[in-house]
């Protein structure tokens, strides 16, 4: 008996020290992944896949990385600027757009980095004279929501409101979601012993940010998420909305991690447009009869979807 409850032990603490293990040596590859689905890195994506006009823009980080970014102008009312930095996340700006990501930019991923990277991208944004500098909305999904949460909050005299969509509490919270034997020993939010959570290098701690933003959030989620629990969303709302009344949640019962803004169709695209008519009002008279910037996107999106499947699959 004594032996059977050695061995167990033993092999427990085996479990855990190869878990710690993993995340010690490739949690930045399990964390920060520059390709997405589907694609291979060879595989071309720029705004002209989506018949989108763009101009290439160079920015400098305040650590002296050099990042790449477009700036699109597709649209009169929907223009934007399109980061290739060291992580995803999107910046909003009225309706023009910046987009982190990996590509072209120097540098290598870490949690500090990725914030100089979003913070460099507001920065350029407010001394841009094409734009109206009053309407910055910061918009991230998944791993962009935490670096959205974070800058958001950093800046609330730059940042006039935050979208989130199918964001996580935490990192430490998904490595229990990604190796459920750590649940016990790891998270933000858990009721384990945390005894591992020093080993993470980027812990993206979102909960405990979301409710230091004073600006109106807007909390997009899919239910059907099958990478980040949509119980994550309902738990940054719920702590949000506790000392932020500004604060809306909406689910889309069909949306996956990064479909939402497809499945969701008319629902989705209307809902930020509400949003943003509500909290982050345009100077000028709008006609209210015009086509809201989303729905065109989307059209160019699936038409270069349809036409590219068979390249997507035939690259990998």
């Amino acid at each position: 008996m004594v032996s059977y409850v050695s061995a167990l032990l033993y092999g427990v603490g085996g479990i855990v020290m190869a878990g710690m293990a993993l995340l010690v040596t490739f949690q930045e590859k399990l964390i920060y992944v520059p390709v997405l689905p589907g694609l291979s890195k060879s595989y071309p994506i720029t705004p002209a896949r989506f018949r989108l006009l763009y101009e290439d823009v160079w920015l400098t980080s305040s650590d002296g990385v050099r990042l790449h970014s477009w700036f699109i102008k597709p649209f009169p009312d929907f223009r934007g600027l399109f980061l290739d930095f060291r992580v995803c996340v999107i910046v909003l700006v009225g309706f023009d757009m910046c987009k982190l990501s990996y590509g072209a930019s120097a540098g290598f991923p870490s949690q500090h980095g990725i914030t100089l990277d979003a913070q460099a991208a507001l920065d350029h944004l407010v001394q841009r004279t094409d734009i109206d500098t009053s309407r910055i909305v910061v918009f991230g999904r998944s791993l962009g929501g935490a670096v959205g949460a974070v800058v958001t909050r950093n800046n609330p005299d730059q940042v006039a409101a935050l979208i989130l969509e199918n964001t996580f509490t935490s990192i430490l919270d998904m490595a229990g979601v990604a190796f459920p034997f750590l649940k016990w020993f790891i998270g933000s939010s858990s009721k384990g012993l945390r005894v591992l959570n020093f080993v993470v290098r980027s812990p993206w701690s979102t909960i405990d940010v979301i409710d230091e933003i004073k600006q109106p959030v807007l909390f997009l989620s899919g239910l059907q998420d099958e990478i980040v629990p949509p119980s994550h969303m309902e738990m940054l709302y719920v702590k949000a909305a506790a000392h932020n009344q500004q604060c809306l949640f909406v689910e889309f019962p069909t949306g996956k991690h990064m479909d939402t803004w497809l499945v969701g169709s008319d629902r989705y695209w209307t809902t930020i447009q509400e949003f943003l008519e509500k909290n982050v009002p345009d100077k000028k008279d709008r006609d209210s009869s015009r086509v809201v910037p989303g729905d065109k996107l989307q059209q160019n999106v699936e038409t270069e979807v349809e036409e590219n499947v068979n390249v997507i699959w035939e690259q990998n």
